[in-house]
C-alpha cells in the first residue's frame, strides 16, 4: 500500500509519457478542447479608432459647449469630414472617427436644436472620452492565446478577431469505461432482490465529459472470469488511451481485475493507497508496440469510484495538458469530523463563503459512507483532512476541493 503523494507522482509521471496527439479542428467545434498553438493578432484591434457610443465627434476644447452638427458616419459607412472646432459629426457606436476628431460626447448628454448641439448643464466632457483607439486590445503580431488553455467561447471569440477560421488543439484523450459485477442491472431496470442500479458506469461518463475527454461505454460485466478477461482484451487492444473499470479490486473471491491484468500482460504499478474513500484502487500500464495505455481500476462503491476519478485521473489530466488546477479554498470548519486513523481522508462538504466575514465554511454533507449518493449529490467539495490529523474540531481550517 502506498501514500497519497506517492500515489500521485506515480501517476502523474506516466500521463507525462503519455503522447499529446495535434489535429486541427473549425473554430466553431474548438471549445473544450486544449490549445496547442500560440494564436497571435493579425492586425491591430481595434484596426482603427472608433466611437464606442452613439454621439457627437468633436474636436476637443475644455470650454467650447456647442457646436454646429456637419455631418453623420454610422459603422461601416466611413466618409471623410472636415472638421473644426466649431463644428461636430454626429456618429454612431463602432463609426470610424476621421482625423481632426478626438472626443465623443454621448447622445444623452447633448441637446440638439436646429442643427445645433449644446452641452447640458452638469455634463463634464474630457478629452478622448468614448473613443477606442487602434490596437488598444491588441497589436498586430501581439500575442492573443497561449497555447495550453482549454478553449471557452470568450477565448474563441478572439480567435476569430484575429482570422483564425481553425484552430490546432491536443486531440481529446479516448478513455473507456467498464463496470463490473453480479449485482448490477442498467439505469432503466428496476433492480430486485440483491440487485442495483449501475451508477459508477454513468458518473464516470459524466465526469469523463466534465474533464473534456471522450467517454467510451463498454458497459457492464458479470463476475466471470473468463467474459471480464475477454471484454478487457478488446478493450486494451482498441485505439483507447485510458481504461476504467470500477469494481473487481478488492480481495473477495471474485475480485479478478488483477490476475486479469496480469494475465493479458499488464504491468501492475500499485495497489491500494492509504486514503479514505477509494483505498483499493489499482493503477496498470499496458503496452503493444509502439502504445501505450494506463488502465485504473478503481472500487465498486459509488463515492470511492467518483472520489478516485477527482482526485488522481482528473488532477493528473490538468497537469498533463498544462491547463487550470481545479480550485482548492482554505475554510473553517462548521462542523466537526470524525477521523481516527492516518489515512488521508476527502470528505463530501458543503463549502459556503460569508460576505461579512469574507471568510468561506464548510460542513459535512450527510454521512461518509463510500455508498451514500444522496450525500454526494449534495456535496460541492471535498475536504482533504491529511493523515496526521485526527478529529478536526469546529473552527478549524482545512482545504476544500471544489467539485
Amino acid at each position: 500500500m502506498i501514500s497519497y503523494n506517492e500515489a500521485v507522482e506515480i501517476i502523474g509521471n506516466e500521463f507525462k509519457q503519455l503522447p499529446k496527439k495535434i489535429i486541427e479542428v473549425n473554430l466553431l467545434d474548438a471549445a473544450g478542447f486544449v490549445l496547442a498553438e500560440d494564436i497571435y493578432a493579425d492586425i491591430n484591434l481595434p484596426p482603427f479608432d472608433h466611437s464606442n457610443v452613439d454621439g457627437f465627434g468633436v474636436k476637443f476644447n475644455g470650454d467650447r459647449k456647442e457646436w454646429k452638427v456637419e455631418g453623420e458616419l454610422s459603422a461601416g459607412n466611413y466618409n471623410e469630414f472636415v472638421v473644426t472646432e466649431n463644428t461636430a459629426i454626429r456618429i454612431m457606436t463602432g463609426g470610424k472617427i476621421p482625423p481632426g476628431i478626438d472626443t465623443v460626447i454621448q447622445m444623452e448628454d447633448v441637446d440638439e436644436i436646429d442643427g445645433i448641439i449644446y452641452v447640458k448643464k452638469d455634463i463634464r466632457i474630457r478629452s478622448k472620452q468614448n473613443v477606442r483607439t487602434t490596437g488598444e486590445d491588441l497589436l498586430k503580431n501581439e500575442l492573443a492565446l497561449s497555447k495550453g488553455i482549454r478553449l471557452s467561447p470568450q477565448n474563441l471569440t478572439l480567435a476569430a478577431a484575429c482570422g483564425k477560421s481553425k484552430i490546432k488543439v491536443y486531440a481529446k484523450l479516448n478513455v473507456g469505461v467498464l463496470s463490473t459485477g453480479d449485482e448490477l442491472v442498467d439505469i432503466d431496470i428496476v433492480p430486485t432482490q440483491d440487485k442495483i442500479r449501475a451508477t459508477n458506469l454513468y458518473s464516470l461518463i459524466l465526469l469523463i465529459q466534465q474533464a473534456n475527454m471522450n467517454p467510451i461505454n463498454f458497459g457492464l460485466v458479470k463476475d466471470n472470469k473468463e467474459e471480464l478477461k475477454a471484454r478487457i482484451f478488446e478493450m486494451l487492444n482498441s485505439d483507447l488511451d485510458l481504461l476504467i473499470t470500477t469494481g473487481g479490486v478488492s480481495v473477495g473471491k471474485y475480485d479478478f481485475l488483477q490476475d486479469i491484468l496480469k494475465e493479458l500482460g499488464t504491468k501492475i504499478l500499485f495497489w491500494k493507497v492509504y486514503i479514505k474513500p477509494g483505498k483499493p484502487l489499482v493503477l496498470g500500464k499496458y503496452r503493444n508496440g509502439n502504445s501505450t495505455k494506463l488502465v485504473f481500476g478503481l472500487p465498486g462503491n459509488p463515492v470511492s469510484s467518483f472520489v478516485n476519478f477527482l482526485i488522481f485521473i482528473k488532477f493528473a489530466l490538468e497537469n498533463y495538458l498544462g491547463v487550470e488546477k481545479t480550485r482548492n479554498v482554505h475554510a473553517l470548519l462548521d462542523t466537526p469530523l470524525k477521523k481516527k486513523d492516518l489515512k488521508r481522508h476527502f470528505f463530501r462538504g458543503i463549502l459556503r463563503y460569508e460576505t461579512e466575514s469574507k471568510k468561506y465554511f464548510v460542513s459535512e454533507a450527510g454521512h461518509q459512507s463510500s455508498g451514500n449518493i444522496s450525500g454526494l449529490s449534495m456535496a460541492n467539495c471535498l475536504i482533504v483532512v491529511p493523515e496526521e490529523i485526527l478529529n478536526p474540531k469546529i473552527g478549524d481550517e482545512v482545504v476544500c476541493i471544489e467539485i
